[in-house]
């Protein structure tokens, strides 16, 4: 499912317009975003948890040429499911 598609089932659902809906998912996007940046951790209750994890220096391989590269010392952003999302996944996929 794409952002546009999730606008327009929002929009429908709520009675808003699209440009309204992709205005608020926008904002919504912008501050995860933003407090991912500030090294914050965001908990949207009911759907799970977004952090930042560090990453260590470390040596891989290129796996087309065997060719060893160096990674850097980085932040990822991490998603965490809550428990309520798991189960409603895996009720909707065990039907």
């Amino acid at each position: 499912m794409t952002k546009q598609e999730i606008v327009d089932l929002v929009s429908e659902a709520t009675g808003l317009t699209k440009v309204e809906t992709e205005t608020v998912m926008n904002g919504i996007m912008g501050t995860i975003i933003e407090s991912l940046a500030n090294n914050d951790r965001v908990e949207l209750r009911g759907f799970g948890t977004f952090g930042i994890k560090h990453r260590m220096p470390k040596k891989a391989r290129n796996p087309g040429t065997g060719e060893p590269i160096y990674l850097p010392e980085r932040f990822v952003p991490t998603f965490k499911p809550s428990k309520l999302m798991r189960s409603r996944v895996n009720d909707l996929i065990n039907k």
